[in-house]
């Protein structure tokens, strides 16, 4: 045996370096340029770019790739993209676009007269490559791909530049002075808000040393040490002296002047509506207050009609969430591959994709993120509405001096800042008191899966222009706070015309992706301030009130059911394994129920347990130890004690080396009918996550063959506190609320012996105090309960009993109050006791 596991082994082995050695594909390696071109509107300034070009890794004419980076990036941002489309045979571009990296010139914007010049010579530059496949004589077969910055100077050169096949722009604008001056009542930008702190980060001081918005995804940090500078250069930094003047008066006054809005406009696909005839594939962030997903259906709108577009929400953006790094590629290249190299195996993208929550992988614990698709894009209205009844009186709110304090919806790019997709939960938002006025549904009474732009129309109560900020939380049972989706707000300017006291007003709320659950209610807020905006500072006093009393709730039916889901394993593995329980239970409780109940032993009763590795270290050594009806036993020790492997010994679920153990006076084996009394949950909670916490209580049940009646399902469910949560499929649960469950199902038919691992874990003070009590309660009723923990000041004041482990030995075993009588001078404290005899046994 040992001779077929080594060859095993060396064969493995022998695998692993082959693999290892196995070529991967010839190396894609970049070489730099600096590419002179001319631009400006009179054509008379010359520029120098700093380019590297990647050829195609296997060889020959292909077609290209420019890979444009983010604002305040460099080439070096979008490096590793441009190495994986040449080993995928393209040749590919990239640059850093003037006024940044060791680009000369200034930042203009991604002016039809600077930056989209530029990128028109570097096709000319790459009609020229050897490498570069063409369509005809200076005309190479290219696509432009980019996020932010990078993605809008696709759009823009599209529409400029004929030669241009096919593009990708990711979380970009369609209309610059609209993401800047957002109004969400309609009036257009010069009625918009100022969204002050995110232009701050453009054209901050860190400009110069390009410190600001970095690669696809956002804000990354400081990419140098700051450089000293000119009065100049810290006023504007590399910006052309015509933005760094408009920006410095919009900045100062935080209201929009014609001169700004025609100047944003120019540098937006906004100003080229109808004129990009290449393939188009929009992706949008879903957690982005810079350009919200309103952008990218503005952008869908623009494309020129009969061009292939499709839209796409990921869970990512300026402010965070997870990116999908890995899957945005896969979804570019496919779509270059389809345009491009003309692969009719590459599947066009779907009209409209979106990446849902499909909870946690259940072995790996990891989010599971889904895709579903429409073969139809239904734009921010949806393809059909809900309407939500909301209700709440009309309500005064204040404007506060200077605008401050300031409610909070999100802090822009923390989430990048942070860590990306570890922010992905992130939710700062607050609101401040007597600052915002709140409507409420009442509880969901079935799912909601909202798509797109909800509306709402509201009455102002005020005098002259009112600036407010309007949003929509989803609103849980009381066990959770609420949470603001995505961090997104609606900003919006209200003008009373004079004489009159109100008006009234249509407001788009913030287009979104996501799914309210059943008993959850939806509250909208209309704040007066929001720390990412500009407000007045003159203090002043408004009333709202809902002119109607539906919000209108965009859905997108046929979307509902998520494509590809939870893998089938997921799901099928466990179902089969309770399918096998079940038989094995029914068959042998069937005959020997009643003799399972006769037994008159002590619950648990341990003899010379050992249980040792492979190597022979011994997890067990020898243990002994009894516990009487009535009791609650800790089960201490620290880790590699052998704890969990002694409970796991006592559910019959591994065999011991040597002893026996004992329940009710019946021996222990694998099926044992005496394991009917024992209800435990060991190693963590395990559920089916598509399913209700309620429903996997049910199922569990129905797998023991024992009548409904004897489940005691009421008290079990008193216990868990979950509340309507218990209606909710348990991948959308907390570990804190998994593990309530997971106690409550170890309590169904009230077994006479409970055995909980760690019971604590992931329970907050207040549900620990609750959960001392129903275990203190539980053992008072005639039954015992066994519990490991690692928290001993808990420990302290659940248990009578304890059993100390340590090395897999007995060192102590008694009751608690005796085990503090005997604390060695020390004060009584379980803790003391506990380290004073692990280090006797060290």
């Amino acid at each position: 045996m040992r001779r077929v596991a080594a060859l095993v082994a060396v064969l493995v082995l022998a695998g692993v370096i082959a693999w290892l050695a196995w070529p991967q594909g010839p190396e894609a390696r970049g070489r730099d340029a600096r590419i002179t071109v001319t631009d400006g509107p009179a054509d008379d300034q010359r520029v120098e770019l700093d380019t590297t070009f990647y050829p195609p890794a296997g060889g020959g004419k292909a077609p290209a790739v420019l890979l444009a980076h983010g604002f305040g990036g460099s080439k070096l941002s979008v490096r590793d993209d441009a190495m994986k489309l040449a080993r995928d045979g393209y040749a590919v571009l990239t640059w850093s676009a003037r006024g940044f990296g060791r680009s000369t010139g200034q930042i203009a914007l991604n002016s039809p007269d600077y930056e989209v010049k530029d990128v028109k010579q570097l096709i000319d530059w790459l009609a020229t490559r050897p490498e570069v496949a063409l369509d005809k004589a200076g005309d190479p077969r290219v696509g432009i791909a980019g996020g932010s910055y990078g993605g809008a100077i696709a759009l823009m050169t599209a529409a400029h530049d004929a030669r241009v096949d096919a593009i990708v722009p990711q979380i970009t604008w369609y209309d610059l002075a609209d993401a800047l001056f957002p109004d969400a009542a309609g009036q257009g930008p010069q009625g918009g808000v100022f969204k002050s702190l995110w232009a701050g980060i453009f054209f901050g001081r860190g400009a110069p040393a390009t410190q600001g918005l970095q690669g696809l995804q956002g804000l990354q940090g400081l990419t140098r040490a700051p450089q000293p500078m000119s009065e100049q250069e810290a006023r504007c930094g590399r910006f052309l002296p015509q933005i760094c003047t408009i920006y410095q008066q919009v900045a100062t006054t935080g209201k929009a002047t014609p001169e700004a809005v025609e100047l944003l406009r120019a540098s937006s696909p906004s100003s080229v509506q109808g004129r990009i005839k290449a393939p188009t594939l929009l992706i949008q962030g879903q957690r982005d207050s810079l350009f919200p997903l309103g952008h990218a259906d503005a952008n869908a709108k623009a494309i020129a009609p009969g061009t292939p577009v499709s839209v796409m929400w990921f869970d990512g953006g300026h402010d965070g969430g997870n990116g999908e790094a890995d899957w945005l590629y896969q979804q570019t290249s496919a779509w270059l591959n389809r345009y491009l190299k003309g692969d009719a195996g590459a599947a066009p993208a779907k009209a409209f994709t979106v990446t849902r929550d499909g909870g946690r992988d259940p072995g790996t614990r990891q989010r599971i993120r889904l895709h579903p698709e429409n073969t139809s894009y239904p734009g921010l209205s949806g393809a059909a509405t809900t309407q939500v009844t909301l209700s709440g009186p009309e309500q005064t709110i204040v404007n506060p001096p200077g605008g401050n304090p300031a409610s909070v919806s999100t802090v822009p790019g923390v989430g990048s800042l942070l860590g990306g997709g570890a922010q992905s939960n992130l939710s700062v938002s607050l609101d401040m008191p007597g600052q915002a006025a709140s409507f409420e549904s009442a509880p969901l009474t079935a799912p909601l899966q909202l798509t797109g732009s909800p509306s709402v129309k509201l009455r102002v109560y005020g005098k002259g222009e009112v600036t407010l900020f309007a949003k929509v939380y989803d609103v849980p049972d009381a066990l959770q706070p609420p949470t603001l989706p995505a961090g997104l707000v609606s900003p919006l300017r209200v003008r009373i015309p004079d004489g009159a006291q109100s008006a009234d007003v249509t407001v788009a709320l913030p287009a979104l992706d996501h799914r309210f659950t059943v008993g959850h209610r939806l509250r909208l807020t209309v704040a007066t301030t929001d720390m990412g905006y500009a407000t007045p500072a003159e203090p002043a006093a408004y009333r709202v009130a809902l002119a109607s009393p539906a919000l209108a709730v965009p859905t997108v039916p046929s979307m509902s059911a998520p494509a590809g889901g939870i893998a089938w394993w997921v799901w099928a593995m466990p179902l089969a394994a309770i399918v096998v329980a079940a038989v094995l239970l029914a068959t042998g409780r069937a005959r020997r129920r009643t003799a399972c109940r006769t037994g008159d032993g002590a619950p648990l009763e341990i003899s010379g347990l050992t249980k040792a590795y492979r190597n022979g270290d011994k997890a067990v050594d020898a243990l002994s130890f009894r516990v009487e009806q009535g009791q609650v036993l800790g089960l201490l020790g620290p880790n590699g004690a052998g704890k969990t492997t002694t409970m796991r010994m006592m559910m019959g679920l591994i065999h011991p080396d040597a002893g026996e153990i004992r329940i009710f006076g019946e021996p222990v084996t694998p099926g044992a009918p005496v394991l009917s009394r024992l209800g435990s949950f060991v190693e963590g909670p395990g559920f089916l996550p598509h399913l209700s916490g309620r429903e996997n209580l049910e199922l569990y049940w129905a797998a023991t063959g024992r009548p409904a009646a004897e489940a005691h399902m009421a008290e079990a469910l008193e216990i868990a506190g979950l509340g309507a949560a218990l209606e909710r499929a348990v991948r959308t649960y907390s570990q804190g609320m998994r593990q309530r469950l997971a106690i409550a199902q170890a309590m169904l038919g009230l077994p006479d012996l409970l055995v909980l691992d760690e019971p604590a874990n992931g329970l907050d003070p207040p549900q620990i105090r609750e959960m001392r009590e129903v275990l203190k309660r539980y053992a008072r009723d005639g039954r015992t309960v066994i519990v490991s923990s690692h928290l001993l000041a808990e420990v302290e004041q659940t248990c009578s009993h304890v059993v100390v482990m340590h090395r897999g030995r007995l060192v102590a075993a008694g009751p608690v109050a005796s085990l503090l009588a005997s604390s060695n001078g020390h004060g009584p404290r379980l803790e003391d006791v506990f380290l004073d005899l692990i280090g006797e046994k060290s």
